[in-house]
């Protein structure tokens, strides 16, 4: 009999409480391995661009200097091959979508009984996608489907690279009028800033060449 593999889990969160909650049971369970506990976004992002040893990072939507969404768009800009499962304390839809759409491995809520969270830790572990399935059911199109061929154009600069100066200069327009058209690029894919728009275009790109 092969001896399964132990997971070693790496644990963000800012609640001190959930987050020696969590550490108490990962530390309990023989199927898994504490690797770290950090409490900010810039601590986790720290961690896995320096290859720390560790398979699978929890990550809590409300983080002490950044969130969730946050989180999940520097991973994706920075190429790093982190798998994250969100563990929000939320139950908003609105919040899982975003999560699914900037590349989140796993997703629970933490009032979930603990063990929802071990097979999922473990499912993103072994290369898979677990979320909750009646909420899959409601994320239907892509969240570039809203976008205008415009919209879509401006997006593909952004993602290489172009500043809204540069922008500006190769299309003919004020750099006011790029900052509009920013503006409503960004409420349509429900983002906040060119880089979380940036890492759900190369999310859904990588999801289509799969």
């Amino acid at each position: 009999m092969v001896e399964e593999t132990v997971v070693r889990v790496l644990i963000a969160e800012r609640n001190p409480l959930v987050l020696s909650a969590l550490r108490e049971m990962i530390e309990r369970d023989p199927r898994f391995a504490l690797a770290e506990c950090v409490q900010a976004g810039s601590a986790l992002l720290q961690a896995a661009s320096e290859r720390a040893e560790f398979d699978v990072a929890v990550v809590g939507w409300k983080l002490a200097d950044m969130d969730g969404a946050d989180v999940l768009a520097a991973i994706q800009e920075r190429g790093l091959p982190t798998r994250v499962t969100i563990f929000s304390n939320d139950h908003d839809i609105g919040i899982l979508k975003q999560a699914v759409r900037l590349g989140a491995h796993g997703f629970c809520f933490q009032f979930d009984d603990p063990a929802i969270l071990f097979d999922t830790i473990q499912a993103v572990a072994h290369g898979r996608i677990c979320i909750p399935y009646i909420d899959v059911t409601k994320i239907n199109d892509s969240p570039l489907s809203c976008l205008t061929v415009r919209e879509r154009e401006l997006l593909s600069v952004l993602a290489d690279g172009w500043t809204n100066l540069q922008i500006a200069t190769r299309t003919g327009i004020s750099e006011n009028t790029v900052k509009y058209h920013l503006k409503n690029l960004y409420d349509k894919l429900d983002v906040r800033n060119r880089a979380m728009a940036v890492a759900l275009y190369a999310s859904e790109k990588r999801r289509r060449t799969i």
